[in-house]
Order: C-alpha cells, then structure tokens, then sequence
C-alpha cells in the first residue's frame, strides 16, 4: 500500500463505528515473527497476528475462529 501500512489501515477501521465495520475481524499476516511485532500488530487493533510461512490449513483455522457464528 503505497499511502500507509497496515497497522494504519487497521487503527483507521478501528476508528469507525461498528456499522461502519469497525469491528470486522482482522488478521496480521507478517514476515515479522518478533514479540514486539505481535504486540504491535495486536495494538494496531489485529485480532490475531501470524508470521509467514503459515500452512493454508492453519490459516483457514484462523480465520474460522474470527467468523462470529451465524445463526441456525
């Protein structure tokens, strides 16, 4: 992204109320694996942070557990 990274990007969408999307779940997917990366990506308003290489499999599980269940 060439304007900001997407630690703005999710501060931004954090900033807006939840009819806006606000809360849309998010996910940090990073070549940056430190601790402090984490913690960055977690303030920045991620959910979850996940360095790369990750298995497609474990990525889907992520994303799974950040979909709210739907009613049946």
């Amino acid at each position: 992204m060439p304007q900001i990274d997407g630690y703005m990007l999710a501060q931004q969408i954090r900033a807006l109320p939840p009819e806006q999307g606000g809360n849309i779940p998010a996910i940090a997917l990073t070549a940056y694996a430190g601790e402090i990366d984490h913690k960055q990506a977690i303030a920045a308003g991620f959910q979850r942070h996940i360095p790369k290489s990750i298995e497609p499999h474990l990525l889907l599980r992520a994303i799974a557990q950040l979909i709210p269940k739907l009613p049946a």
